[in-house]
């Protein structure tokens, strides 16, 4: 029997990690399909949790096994503010609980949406470091399933019925089989596989912007890809992930512009186009149709309350918890974990806001390093076509949290941030991460 070398190890850890990248986007569906044939939904949910502890069980004797591998580890910056960052989020979590501030059930939901896919980041990052798979591979691991969920996707928008996904187990006791605009039935919006249409709305700015390149080199099928893409956002309804793919692909585009004059003309060009919408959004102020879909502010019969008035109160609520708690209420006191608390859940919707409310100043202080180090890696390293997709996705992204817990939603969270971890790894052989430095030219 062949001896399990760190290579070895590696490997198998690289096509775990990438087997769990392929799935997510089918996860939701697969989970509620299953359940409805065997029962245990809940515990179904986790099995991409449990892959990530056998992972961090692989990663914990990487690093036993080598100083070297240890020694660059530790010594990054971002691996170490993560580290810091998941400490603080347990420490908080036992102090919430011996505080009664939470509920078991809602401190184990709250550290794991708030983690896991921090977690997988620093495990993406160690094996590639060993392991170039995920790097090689990453436009088959983002744009096959892609593919295959925009076509679904297609589907719901022309010929599916809408409440299609019943036949699956989509329920009230599941994932509802159809959502709609203010809870009005005239617009449905289309989720695919993914557990709603606001979350895979998000998984199409990473989407999206993974096809970009490919279409502004012309080539056809991706650009086949892109129109199907933009299409299914579009009737996702999803007004947070049409600005961020709006910013995505606008930084994507600004960034291929090569002189000073063409990028002059294409400001000029956005800047008219942001005037005539907003000529248009006031000449269309009392069309239902516009207001439904790109105010959501339509009076006539539907919800109590529109999605902006819910935006609005719910942004200064959180404010207002993190002003009075400073240091935090801990994990699961806010944001989707906070239903399983028997006070009333606290939902921000905003991701920046729940970690303020869970994690107080510090927390938010931290998290913030943390994308922002992130962000200045990936700019450093655009020339990897990786590294720019995943930045301009990052921007986009940064909008959609804003307006929504995205991050806690596992597709997009463990893919965008597992391939980050992969982008942004140390080469084998490289002892440091920066770039050398820079010489002065006499």
């Amino acid at each position: 029997m062949h001896k399990l070398t760190t290579t070895n190890l590696a490997a198998w850890m690289a096509r775990l990690c990438a087997l769990i990248i392929v799935l997510l986007p089918f996860h939701a569906f697969m989970t509620v399909w299953t359940s409805s044939l065997v029962g245990h939904y809940t515990l179904l949910r986790l099995w991409k949790e449990v892959l990530l502890v056998l992972l961090v069980v692989g990663a914990l004797v990487l690093l036993a096994r080598s100083a070297e591998v240890r020694r660059r580890f530790f010594g990054d910056r971002l691996v170490l503010l993560i580290c810091i960052y998941l400490a603080l989020l347990v420490v908080a979590g036992l102090v919430a609980l011996l505080r009664g501030m939470v509920s078991h059930k809602a401190l184990a939901d709250g550290v794991l949406l708030d983690g896991r896919y921090l977690a997988f980041f620093l495990v993406t990052w160690l094996v590639t470091s060993q392991h170039d798979l995920l790097v090689r591979f990453w436009k088959r691991l983002v744009l096959i399933p892609a593919a295959v969920t925009v076509g679904f996707a297609a589907l719901q928008y022309t010929v599916l019925p809408h409440d299609f996904l019943r036949h699956f187990g989509y329920g009230a006791a599941t994932i509802p089989p159809t959502e709609t605009v203010d809870q009005k039935a005239a617009y449905t919006r289309v989720q695919s596989t993914l557990r709603g249409a606001n979350p895979f709305g998000a998984y199409l700015v990473v989407v999206i912007a993974a096809l970009a390149p490919g279409v502004l080199k012309r080539r056809w099928t991706w650009v086949v890809g892109f129109v199907f893409s933009g299409l299914a956002l579009f009737f996702t309804f999803s007004r947070s992930a049409w600005l961020g793919t709006l910013l995505a692909l606008g930084y994507v585009l600004w960034l291929g512009l090569r002189t000073a004059r063409t990028r002059q003309v294409v400001t000029l060009v956005a800047a008219v186009a942001l005037l005539a919408f907003a000529a248009a959004a006031y000449g269309l102020r009392n069309n239902d149709r516009f207001q439904n879909v790109f105010l959501h502010t339509s009076s006539h019969p539907g919800s109590v309350r529109t999605s902006n008035e819910n935006h609005a109160s719910a942004l200064r609520e959180g404010l207002s918890d993190i002003v009075h708690q400073p240091f935090g209420g801990g994990p699961g006191t806010a944001g989707p974990a906070s239903v399983y608390n028997k006070a009333p859940a606290l939902i921000a919707e905003n991701y920046y806001i729940q970690i303020g409310q869970e994690l107080g100043v510090l927390g938010f202080g931290l998290f913030v390093a943390i994308n922002a180090l992130a962000v200045r890696r990936l700019w450093r390293g655009r020339d990897s076509q990786l590294s720019l997709v995943l930045l301009a996705s990052f921007i986009g992204l940064i909008a959609v949290n804003m307006l929504s817990h995205a991050w806690t939603d596992d597709t997009l969270a463990y893919i965008w941030w597992g391939l980050a971890g992969a982008a942004l790894a140390v080469p084998k052989g490289q002892a440091s991460a920066a770039p050398p430095p820079a010489t002065k030219k006499k």
